[in-house]
């Protein structure tokens, strides 16, 4: 951890800034204990180079690890858990950080939300030749779509279709308020290659409000795959 300080203060100078809003540790190291992980963040934030810090791809029992050691040794402890989250990958954000969101306040800022494209659609017929899936570094993708788990999931964004055109939406713009419904995520990270799809994602925000118990129940159906633990939703 000690190590990896320097070239934050590099990475600073040569984004050109003074400090960045939240800086995340990605990955717990097995080898870095607790304390000094938790040590060297409190130590980032009091020098004034970022105003919090959270975890990514950390276990719900490592973050709050992290907390009990901050809470020990009256240090900062992280604010928020940063996890991919989509209509076809619900366990952690659903099952394990609403805990975490309830006792310590911690939240999730999710990525990934259409699936690295799979639930805009584009993917049904065949996967065309200007897309991520076709991209070279990203034969995993094209692998994972035309395997038969894939292939499913594209038959259940095809059923999809409908609740969206009744909404008055795409199927983006509904997976993305989808996320953003689930209790305890802050935010929702979005990837784009153009400004279209920005403005078409950003409203995904319109359609929030339109996600009724009833919606929700409706695409579950579709999707099967809701976790068993209860959950509360904010529409």
């Amino acid at each position: 951890v000690s190590r990896g300080l320097p070239i934050f203060f590099l990475q600073l100078h040569l984004l050109q800034l003074g400090y960045v809003d939240i800086v995340f540790a990605n990955r717990m190291d097995a080898n870095s204990p607790m304390e000094e992980i938790v040590r060297a963040m409190t130590y980032v934030i009091n020098q004034g180079m970022a105003m919090y810090w959270g975890t990514s791809r950390w276990s719900a029992m490592e973050i709050m690890e992290a907390y009990s050691v901050a809470r020990q040794f009256n240090l900062i402890p992280p604010v928020c858990e940063q996890a991919e989250y989509h209509m076809f990958q619900r366990e952690k954000v659903e099952s394990q950080l609403p805990e975490l969101y309830h006792k310590i306040g911690v939240g999730a800022i999710t990525w990934s939300p259409l699936a690295c494209g799979l639930i805009t659609g584009k993917y049904e017929d065949r996967v065309p030749d200007n897309c991520r899936a076709a991209m070279k570094g990203y034969q995993w993708l094209k692998e994972k779509l035309q395997s038969e788990d894939g292939k499913k999931q594209q038959s259940k964004v095809k059923a999809l279709q409908p609740i969206a055109e009744r909404l008055g939406c795409t199927v983006a713009q509904l997976a993305i308020a989808w996320c953003l419904r689930s209790e305890g995520v802050s935010s929702v990270l979005l990837g784009v290659s153009s400004a279209e799809q920005l403005i078409e994602n950003l409203g995904s925000i319109q359609v929030l409000t339109q996600l009724t118990p009833q919606v929700i129940q409706e695409i579950d159906a579709v999707l099967g795959n809701k976790p068993n633990a209860k959950k509360e939703s904010r529409a």
